[in-house]
């Protein structure tokens, strides 16, 4: 009978896995994830190298543009979107999200269409009405040599 529920366990254990999204190069993240974002997105990837960093774009059917910018060691400093719908911020911002949410509570919207989130550990900026929504977030300490927060579009 214990083995049994044992092999229940492996068996919604592997269903979950198997159901589970793939992960983004959330804040923070790996570039080598890039290529699952893209698949969960359902957009192809174009990357555009500068001096000190790459952007990975993507855009979904549905028309926002997504944008991984990473640093040379690999990791993703900032983020940003704009299109007809947010993206899952959740998702995109990964372990920073908890941050987020705690910051939200003190930077509140106040005409809920814009909102400006200005912590030593993350940086967000969001703005949008039906249609027109976009944003950018970044990791002040992962910032590279010689980047500007204008570079971050």
């Amino acid at each position: 009978m214990p083995s049994m529920t044992l092999t229940r366990l492996l068996l919604h254990a592997t269903l979950l896995s198997a159901l589970a999204t793939p992960a983004l190069a959330a804040l923070g993240g790996d570039v080598a994830t890039v290529p699952g974002d893209a698949a969960h997105l359902k957009a192809a990837v174009r990357v555009t190298a500068a001096s000190n960093y790459s952007v990975h774009e993507m855009t979904t059917p549905a028309g926002t543009v997504v944008r991984e910018y990473t640093g040379p060691a690999g990791v993703v400093f900032a983020v940003t979107w704009h299109g007809p719908f947010n993206p899952n911020l959740q998702q995109l911002f990964g372990n920073y999200y908890q941050q987020y949410l705690a910051a939200s509570a003190i930077y509140p919207s106040h005409n809920h269409r814009q909102q400006l989130i200005n912590e030593p550990g993350l940086v967000v900026q969001r703005s949008g009405r039906m249609r027109a929504f976009s944003g950018r977030a970044w990791i002040p300490s992962l910032l590279p040599q010689n980047v500007s927060i204008a570079d971050i579009q």
